[in-house]
């Protein structure tokens, strides 16, 4: 890895011009056969009636509240599946509730532990990798019988280690690895409604 940026640039299309090699370039280190496993896994939830839910900070939090939206709504649209989604970013009341009365170490686990069940899939958003409320829901996850997938940049920290799938972009800047995170949740999404379509003949003509 590379750091990047490492100088000033003179202006905003400058400074696009590196973002977008860097981003094309921290798009080639995703791993191919990872990425198959992560699609086939969600599909084998959906198809199985089991829950999906997804979690993140910050940034990474939108990314897993937009997840629902383009799993649960997009998914569905004219295909023959029907996905149960949940993200644990998304309740700011239920969130402050376990930071303040519990710990923030808590946020994530606390709410899997209430709501998930064996069989059900854990989609972790973590830019480092390294969060300590993302590693104690993986965690918590294996010991419940509920599969995993970890989205991380940068070295991946303990979450790219113990998910039953990594996704990992290999790269240290935020923005690029969030694009990437971004990107991966629209295939998955994406590449899940299009493989039970209701009409194959149709494909090409479907808007998601």
């Amino acid at each position: 890895m590379t750091f990047f940026p490492d100088h000033i640039y003179p202006d905003a299309g400058a400074y696009s011009a590196d973002y977008f090699q860097r981003l094309a370039a921290a798009a080639a280190t995703i791993n191919a056969e990872n990425l198959a496993a992560a699609g086939a896994l969600l599909l084998a939830t959906v198809d199985a009636g089991k829950r999906i839910y997804s979690c993140g900070n910050g940034g990474s939090a939108a990314i897993a509240n937009h997840l629902v939206c383009d799993c649960l709504k997009g998914m569905r649209t004219d295909s023959t599946i029907r996905p149960k989604v949940h993200s644990f970013s998304t309740t700011v009341e239920l969130i402050t509730a376990i930071v303040n009365d519990i710990g923030s170490e808590e946020m994530f686990s606390f709410q899997l532990s209430s709501m998930a069940e064996e069989g059900d899939l854990l989609i972790a958003i973590s830019s480092s990798g390294a969060s300590p409320n993302i590693v104690k829901a993986l965690e918590l996850a294996h010991s419940m019988g509920v599969k995993t997938i970890a989205m991380t940049g940068f070295t991946g920290g303990t979450s790219r280690q113990i998910a039953d799938v990594s996704l990992h972009v290999d790269c240290d800047n935020y923005g690029i690895v969030e694009d990437l995170h971004q990107s991966l949740m629209h295939i998955l999404a994406q590449y899940c409604r299009h493989s039970r379509v209701d009409d194959p003949t149709k494909l090409g003509s479907l808007k998601f």
